[in-house]
C-alpha cells in the first residue's frame, strides 16, 4: 500500500485525480478530487457548491479564455450514488444512470479529451451507498499510447472496501510534452485520519505551483450524512 502523501510529493504534475475508499475507523466512505494547472486559464479556477455536489467556476471571469475543458460539475449525486469525474462526463454518468444504465454503459459514449497532443484521460468514480453497504468503482478512457483513433476502456470495481484503504487515479504519469497518460491498475493508497487532517495532508502535498483546488467528502455508511471541505488556491 502506498502513501498518498508521498506519491504526491513526488509527482510534480499528476493533473486531475481521484481518490476513492474507507476511512481508517470503518465508518466513513471516501472522496477526494483535485486539479492542477500548467496555463492561466487552468489555474484560473475554483471549486464552488452546487447543491449537493460542486462545480468549477473562473475565479476572475475577465481571464477566462477557452471554458470548454475546464469549467464542468466534478461532483453530481444521485440518489444513494456519489459521482465525481475529471470533466462534463459526470452529466453522462448522472444521466445514464437516471435511464436504468450502468456506470460502465453510459461512458461508452465518451472518450478522451480532445486535447491533442495530450489526449487527457477521462477518469471517474462512483460511490454507492445502500442499507450500510458501500462500494465504488472508478474508470480510466484513455487513447491508446498517444493514438487518437483508439479509445482504450477500462473499469474497476471494489466491493466492500477495508477500512484504511483506497484507490488513487489521476490524468497524468508526471510533467512532460506530451504529458504521458495514467497507465496501470488505479494506485492503492492509505487513508488516515478524519476529513480536515486527511484533506491538509492531500493539499499541502500537491504541487505549490500547480495545485488549484481541492475537494473532499466523507460520507457516514450508516446514516448517509456527510461532510464536505473544499480548498481554493485562489482567495
Amino acid at each position: 500500500m502506498l502513501q498518498l502523501d508521498r506519491e504526491l510529493k513526488n509527482n510534480a504534475y499528476p493533473g486531475r485525480g481521484i481518490v476513492m475508499g474507507r476511512s481508517e475507523d470503518g465508518r466513513y466512505a471516501v472522496a477526494a478530487y483535485f486539479i492542477m494547472g500548467r496555463s492561466s486559464n487552468s489555474r484560473n479556477r475554483i471549486f464552488v457548491t452546487q447543491g449537493d455536489g460542486i462545480r468549477t467556476e473562473a475565479f476572475d471571469p475577465s481571464r477566462l479564455e477557452d471554458p470548454s475543458l475546464i469549467i464542468y460539475a466534478p461532483v453530481r449525486v444521485l440518489g444513494n450514488n456519489t459521482i465525481v469525474t475529471n470533466g462534463d462526463q459526470t452529466d453522462t454518468i448522472y444521466d445514464g444512470i437516471a435511464a436504468g444504465k450502468t456506470f460502465e454503459q453510459s461512458l461508452r459514449v465518451r472518450k478522451f479529451e480532445p486535447d491533442g497532443p495530450n489526449y487527457t484521460p477521462r477518469i471517474s468514480g462512483l460511490m454507492h451507498i445502500e442499507g450500510g453497504r458501500y462500494e465504488y468503482m472508478m474508470s480510466i478512457l484513455k487513447s491508446n499510447d498517444g493514438d487518437p483513433d483508439c479509445c482504450n476502456r477500462y473499469t474497476f470495481s471494489y466491493d466492500h472496501p477495508k477500512a484504511g484503504e483506497g484507490r488513487f487515479l489521476h490524468t497524468y504519469m508526471g510533467d512532460g510534452n506530451p504529458l504521458p497518460s495514467f497507465a496501470g491498475e488505479p494506485e492503492k493508497v492509505a487513508i488516515s485520519g478524519g476529513i480536515d487532517s486527511f484533506a491538509q495532508m492531500v493539499w499541502n502535498s500537491l504541487n505549490e505551483e500547480n495545485k488549484v483546488s481541492l475537494f473532499v467528502r466523507y460520507i457516514d455508511i450508516a446514516s448517509g450524512v456527510s461532510e464536505t471541505r473544499i480548498l481554493n488556491k485562489n482567495q
